[in-house]
């Protein structure tokens, strides 16, 4: 839609136009087909935006209510079901997994804790025998395979990206801790009270508000570049993804087959804690504003209850992504190349775009979603609105 008008529908408050003027510019210069972003600033909202396209193939309008999946912005709200259990006492994350889930226990994972698997330290990122998809969409299949596999590296010693397996380890954990599927536990405890408008296993009465995505091609194919026309921080990422035995790779092949339509019914209906989740922008903005501050007379975690959640567990150079990340205990912590709007923001982006965070610091929470999915470094249409949302604070 580059280079075409799109109406931007929505409100913003005095002091944010520069967030609605990124926002437009995202459609006209940087390729977004639909998309909303949202902005509460202590608890209340001051960015509410959406426009564009919600179905490219029949034309359907981006409404108000329109549902986005967001990957593995999925796992703040995976997260953060896991600490409200914790905040109650019913979760221990510094207690070993098997303590809740004794068939962990196998291959050596016996002293692994819940908050190793939260920060992406348990090793635990890749199976040596892929679920078929089919079985891991059933989720016990997968609970048994993870239960039976060993890690990758002695946990605890690294951090890597646990892509897939998150949400199935941390969604076991909490399933056993309260009897009910993550999903379930979300919507019952989170979305249903916060009226926040996400689901992780998507309801079919919910089917229709859901929005298409759509997979432009990449302005390089990364595959055919030499490695030394590669920028030096990135080489060891694009040398892992050329490499189909390479532990990143794995890490995202744990099904058989290994690429999942997201788009599908099937996928969508299913609970993939790490990355099927589906919500609107406002949604997501709203859990992380009940995580700093009230929402309507309502905050979902303590303030120390989030300090320990955003509190840095593992720094440096990444297993699975090959550069450097950042963890806090299931949430992802900002880096020198991607500083959020301050040092004490926490959340997670998602596959191709999404965004969304908290920042206690400035009471600000945000959430951004959108259809078209761009793959690659130099997709700035997230950073551009969080770049705007800074400078609305100055």
């Amino acid at each position: 839609m580059g280079g075409m008008t799109t109406t931007i529908s929505g409100q913003v408050a005095g002091g944010f136009e520069a967030v609605r003027e990124a926002f437009a510019a995202n459609f006209a210069e940087r390729g977004d087909i639909g998309a909303a972003v949202c902005v509460y600033r202590d608890g209340r909202p001051v960015v509410d935006l959406w426009g564009g396209v919600a179905d490219p193939q029949t034309g359907r309008p981006w409404e108000r209510d329109t549902l986005q999946l967001v990957y593995s912005a999925t796992k703040g709200p995976t997260a953060t079901a896991a600490h409200l259990l914790a905040q109650r006492g019913e979760l221990d994350l510094d207690a070993p997994v098997a303590r809740y889930w004794p068939e962990f226990a196998a291959n050596g994972k016996a002293d692994i804790t819940v908050r190793q698997i939260m920060s992406h330290r348990s090793g635990l990122v890749a199976l040596d025998h892929p679920v078929p998809l089919e079985q891991a969409l059933a989720w016990d299949p997968m609970i048994a395979a993870l239960a039976a596999q060993r890690p990758q590296w002695t946990p605890g010693t690294a951090h890597g990206y646990h892509g897939r397996t998150f949400g199935w380890l941390v969604g076991e954990v909490i399933r056993r801790v309260s009897g009910r599927t993550p999903g379930r536990f979300f919507a019952e405890e989170i979305a249903g009270p916060l009226e926040v408008d996400f689901f992780v296993g998507l309801p079919e009465s919910e089917r229709g508000r859901v929005s298409r995505m759509a997979y432009p091609q990449p302005a390089v194919d990364l595959s055919t570049v030499p490695l030394a026309a590669i920028p030096e921080a990135f080489r060891g990422l694009v040398a892992a993804m050329r490499d189909p035995e390479s532990l990143t790779n794995r890490a995202f092949g744990v099904t058989d087959p290994t690429e999942i339509d997201f788009n599908s019914p099937e996928v969508q209906a299913a609970e993939i804690p790490a990355s099927n989740g589906i919500g609107t922008a406002r949604g997501l903005a709203r859990m992380y504003a009940a995580l700093v501050g009230e929402v309507d007379g309502r905050r979902l975690l303590t303030s120390e209850t989030v300090a320990s959640a955003a509190e840095e567990q593992a720094a440096g150079t990444d297993r699975v992504m090959m550069i450097p990340s950042r963890f806090g205990s299931g949430y992802m912590l900002p880096t020198d190349d991607s500083p959020l709007t301050g040092p004490r923001a926490f959340g997670h982006p998602g596959r191709g775009g999404s965004l969304s965070f908290a920042d206690p610091e400035h009471g600000i929470a945000f959430g951004y979603v959108m259809n078209s999915i761009v793959e690659g470094g130099d997709d700035v249409r997230a950073a551009t609105l969080v770049e705007a949302v800074r400078k609305s604070l100055a």
